[in-house]
């Protein structure tokens, strides 16, 4: 406890909750800037044992060096605050440094300049904004932006659900204005493909993606009785329907790992035997494949047999999940 009592001594905003003196709260001091802290002690006393609680801000800084906190946690003396300092401050400068007012002034002039109106959200630190934006069509989009500390001479990060990528033009005589005109340019070029698939979301039974971005680019459906029964007697099937099919008939799992969704991949490697006719991811195939010493390569495609019939089958090499 005399540990713990130094510790509020040197930041008296530091201080106890209750009548037992396991539990305190406050702030600690460094370099002129307050951080908040609460220190809870288990009942018998031992700081090895005891728990931290910090503000956002500090754990931020502090991410990385867990460490470093826990072997803190068991002398709580006087140098909890120099350490604090030299993880803290020193190991990320960077988070720390204040943009200068211009940087304020410059941000509300470029806001006055696009329109209050399309400001959706801003952080506490004024560098990441939402813009809003619409389309021809009265489709609504967010544009993402996160400024960088000398804006506007350095170009802000970008991002938007969009199936294209996000290249801006920036130049330090840009504005937040321009900005947003080439997103605008950037949505009505898409448009049209917006439309075709808002046409197949209302008119069919996607089975994949389950709730559609505007950034997904395919649509995976289940034909039902609305095409031409001509297709019907050709293929010799009848196609199915929500009403008398349930979803998770077309989804197969693998036969490998045997589930369905390996993070966003589905199976899309099938055995062409009509006989299996096993589906299987494409990672899962390619290192079952690669594992066999009967299996041989060219190039990118492994070659060998299927893990179930034993018949040949070829898989390409997969590219890293991302």
């Amino acid at each position: 406890m005399a540990n713990v009592s130094s510790l509020v001594n040197e930041s008296p905003i530091l201080l106890p909750l209750n009548k037992d003196k396991t539990m305190y709260d406050g702030f600690v001091t460094v370099q002129e800037r307050d951080f908040r802290l609460r220190i809870v002690l288990p009942s018998d006393r031992q700081l090895k044992r005891a728990k931290l609680h910090c503000c956002w801000e500090l754990k931020h800084l502090l991410r990385g060096y867990q460490h470093i906190v826990k072997q803190v946690r068991f002398y709580f003396t006087l140098t909890f605050c120099v350490i604090l300092q030299e993880v803290a401050l020193r190991g990320h400068p960077e988070s720390l440094s204040i943009p200068p007012p211009q940087y304020y002034s410059q941000l509300i002039t470029e806001m006055e300049m696009l329109g209050w109106d399309k400001l959706l959200f801003i952080d506490s630190e004024f560098r990441t904004l939402r813009l809003k934006a619409g389309d021809s069509s009265e489709r609504e989009h967010i544009l993402t932006v996160k400024l960088k500390a000398k804006h506007p001479e350095e170009s802000p990060e970008c991002s938007a659900d969009v199936p294209v990528p996000l290249d801006m033009a920036w130049t330090p005589q840009s504005t937040l204005e321009k900005l947003h005109s080439q997103f605008m340019l950037v949505l009505e070029s898409l448009a049209e493909f917006w439309e075709v698939l808002d046409e197949i979301d209302r008119r069919t039974w996607v089975l994949e993606p389950e709730r559609p971005s505007r950034a997904d680019t395919m649509r995976r459906i289940a034909i039902g009785s609305s095409v031409l029964h001509n297709l019907q007697d050709v293929l010799e099937i009848e196609f199915p329907s929500p009403a008398t099919h349930e979803k998770s008939s077309f989804s197969a799992e693998c036969g490998i790992c045997y589930a369905y969704r390996l993070e966003t991949a589905i199976p899309d490697q099938v055995c062409n035997d009509p006989r299996c006719g096993q589906p299987f991811h494409q990672a899962c195939l390619y290192e079952w494949l690669r594992a066999l010493p009967s299996s041989r390569q060219s190039f990118s495609v492994v070659f060998g047999e299927c893990p179930y019939c034993s018949k040949p089958i070829t898989v390409k090499m997969a590219a890293p999940l991302s």
